[in-house]
This record gives structure tokens, C-alpha cells and sequence, in this order.
């Protein structure tokens, strides 16, 4: 009798399971949909009251396939393109949103995810590897920074840019800003990459110094092969998180043209708040570049962060 009674209650329990995961994955779809829908409607059709998930309404029938009227009027006022020859394309995108702020944010997300990487591989290794004065003491005091939001240091990091510029040093507000952004997304890092490298046996590398190699070239020959699926799910999150912040680029940038997309959006909102189409469309431009890095990437990161966790 616990047989059968036991695959019934275990096959009901994988549906709710499946339901419940159903349930979140289209939860969490919903406002991504309804904000792509949104940016291919004309203002006529966004304002209009009953309002109406899909422009295909005629004076005849509730929907009808046929009589859609998708417009492409947001992303034209977005991007603002315009007939240039010297481009590959043929057109030039103008607009600021991507001409200017998000040229900024890829530049601050891409070196900022490199330098993260690069630390935090060199740092998580020698946690993993070496045992050293202070060793657990450091690893506590990591963790710890990264329980401090950076909003609690926006003052201090305003200040000291002022302080900067007012001794007349030399100042750059890139250079500022990536700073800020490797130094806030470093620490969590180093705890990622330790555990990567602890996931890692240690005789492989005592394997391939026997066979000739140095210290050095068996961790680049060796570990580093190994290590790299952690490392690039560490440039994807630092990526990400660059790219969607907003107020450390917001005040410690001092000059409009070098301020982030998500500074962009925040300016764009405010000249089209009545156009909800040029919003939308906004969003899903600026969302576009994490949501292809992701497409390319997925297997490589779902792939470090249950190792990850399990190994690590």
C-alpha cells in the first residue's frame, strides 16, 4: 500500500512544484511583455478607454488579426535614426540614450567587470591556495563590506570627489566611476572566486609541476582553464549590475555626457512621461544588451553557479 500511495503523493507534488514555478515564470513575464506591447502601440491606441491589451480592434469585431496597428513610432523617437553614408548600416542613431549614455555604460560595465575579474581571480586564489596571518580574518572582513549598501557611501564618495577636483588633482569622472564600481562589486567577487578554486584539486596543479611546469604555468595552464566558467559568471553579474545602476552614476558624475544609460531613461521619462510608447521602448532598448549577453552566455553561467555551490 505505501507504494502506490507514495508515487501518488510524489507525482501530485511534482504538479504543484511545476505550477508554482509556472506560476512565478509567468508573474515575472508579465510587466517584460505588457512593456513590449506597450512600445509598438501609437499614443492613440495607449490612451484609448476600455483600454485594450492589442491595437487589433475594428468597428465590427473585438479582435481581428488583420486590422493591427503596430507602430514603430517609440523606437524612432528613441534612437532617432538618420541617413548617414559613412555608416556600415546606412543610418546613424543619434538619439542620446544610445549615441551617448549608452555608449557610457558599456564602457563602465565592460572595464569594470574586467578589472573585477582580474582581482578577484588573483584574490580568491591565494585565499584558496595559501594560509596566511589574517587569512580568516580578511575573508570575515569581505563578507562583511558587502553587507554595506552603496547608498550609505554615496556622501562620502560625493565628497571625496569634490575634494578631488577642489585640490586641483587630476580627475576624470570615468575613471572615478569605475573605481567606485570595481571597489563596490569586488568583495562578493573574491568570495565567488575562492570558491571556484577551492572546487579545484589541488593535485592537478602538484600533477603538472611534476610533469615540468612551474607555479605560474600550472595555474594558467591548468586552474585557470578550469576556473573559467566562474569567472565569466563573475563578469556577467558584475556586467549586470553596472549596467543597471543608476544613483552612483547619477551623483558622482558631474558632466551630462558622461552620465549612464539608466541617467538616460531617467531624463527621458521625465520629456515623455505622457508618451508611454517612447518609454517602452526605451526600456526594452536598454534591456536589450544584458538579455543577449545572457542568450550567449546562460550555459556557461547556470553552469558556474551550481558548481559553485555545490563544489564550492
Amino acid at each position: 500500500m505505501n507504494g502506490p500511495s507514495h508515487s501518488f503523493w510524489s507525482g501530485k507534488s511534482r504538479w504543484v512544484i511545476y505550477g508554482a514555478l509556472i506560476t512565478i515564470v509567468v508573474l515575472n513575464m508579465l510587466p517584460i511583455a505588457l512593456t513590449l506591447i506597450v512600445s509598438f502601440k501609437t499614443h492613440e491606441d495607449i490612451i484609448r478607454i476600455p483600454p485594450q491589451l492589442f491595437p487589433c480592434d475594428t468597428p465590427t469585431q473585438a479582435f481581428d488579426l488583420s486590422a493591427c496597428r503596430w507602430s514603430l513610432e517609440g523606437y524612432d523617437r528613441v534612437l532617432m535614426l538618420q541617413p548617414s553614408q559613412e555608416s556600415f548600416w546606412g543610418y546613424d542613431m543619434t538619439g542620446k540614450i544610445v549615441a551617448t549614455y549608452g555608449g557610457n555604460t558599456v564602457l563602465y560595465a565592460v572595464v569594470s567587470s574586467l578589472f573585477v575579474v582580474l582581482f578577484a581571480a588573483t584574490s580568491g586564489y591565494a585565499f584558496s591556495r595559501y594560509r596566511f596571518r589574517g587569512h580568516n580574518a580578511l575573508l570575515t572582513g569581505i563578507i562583511a563590506i558587502t553587507g554595506v549598501p552603496l547608498l550609505t557611501n554615496l556622501l562620502a564618495l560625493y565628497q571625496m570627489g569634490i575634494g578631488i577636483r577642489t585640490l586641483g588633482l587630476p580627475y576624470d569622472d570615468r575613471v572615478f566611476i569605475i573605481l567606485v564600481y570595481v571597489g563596490f562589486f569586488l568583495p562578493l567577487s573574491v568570495w565567488i572566486a575562492k570558491g571556484f578554486f577551492d572546487a579545484i584539486p589541488r593535485d592537478l596543479e602538484e600533477a603538472a609541476m611534476i610533469d615540468g611546469c612551474s607555479p605560474l604555468g600550472a595555474l594558467f595552464r591548468v586552474t585557470a582553464p578550469l576556473a573559467a566558467p566562474g569567472m565569466i559568471a563573475i563578469f556577467m553579474l558584475t556586467f549586470v549590475n553596472v549596467w543597471n545602476e543608476f544613483l552612483a552614476g547619477y551623483l558622482l558624475v558631474t558632466k551630462n555626457a558622461n552620465k549612464p544609460v539608466m541617467f538616460g531613461l531617467y531624463e527621458f521619462l521625465g520629456q515623455n512621461l505622457v508618451n508611454l510608447q517612447v518609454v517602452a521602448a526605451a526600456c526594452a532598448i536598454i534591456a536589450m544588451p544584458v538579455v543577449i549577453l545572457f542568450l550567449f552566455f546562460r550555459r556557461h553561467f547556470f553552469t558556474a553557479m551550481v558548481e559553485g555551490s555545490v563544489k564550492g
